[in-house]
């Protein structure tokens, strides 16, 4: 199945259910940003799309912005929380054995940027997954992740919902 398959369906169902909007981006973004599920869920162009829905003055700006942020943040603080509870055996379960290069990749990252990796790594699709992942690893102090993970959440959100959200809003003038 391509990406239309999925993001599609999902895309036509918040036209029809709006109310239901929040939960659904906050579920996307949250699968997005946890290390395992976004190895295996292309969540990202989804989100995207949202932003499109929003300008056409269909569903809030705000709401959306705020649910896709605490979604984002939610996966990474799961996965933080993984690296720090497993440690290095993370890497020998599946699918994280699929990808053997992800965890050093990520700490070599994680390594040469140390807290900036959280707020770099959350725009890097490969390295969005490993980054939090080694941060518990290392045992990176919480509260330095929890404000790199929040205030890089925010921006990551609104970067994927803001170009959307302004061709929604003006692409009727174009014709």
């Amino acid at each position: 199945m391509d990406l239309q398959s999925y993001a599609g369906p999902i895309i036509e169902f918040v036209k029809a259910n709006q109310a239901w909007a929040p939960a659904i981006i906050f579920a996307l973004t949250f699968a997005e940003s946890i290390a395992v599920l976004s190895l295996i869920v292309p969540a990202w162009a989804m989100i995207v799309a949202f932003g499109p829905l929003i300008g056409a003055g269909g569903i809030p700006f705000w709401p959306i912005l705020i649910a896709a942020s605490l979604g984002a943040a939610a996966g990474d603080w799961i996965s933080y929380w993984f690296g720090r509870y497993f440690k290095d055996s993370i890497g020998n379960v599946w699918p994280l054995s699929k990808y053997p290069e992800m965890l050093p990749k990520g700490h070599a990252f994680f390594e040469k940027w140390g807290v900036w990796a959280i707020f770099f790594g959350r725009f890097s699709g490969p390295l969005r997954a490993s980054v939090p992942l080694v941060a518990g690893i290392v045992n990176m102090p919480q509260v330095k992740f929890q404000v790199a993970n929040v205030v890089s959440a925010f921006i990551w959100a609104a970067a994927l919902l803001a170009p959307g959200n302004f061709l929604g809003r003006y692409l009727h003038w174009f014709g």
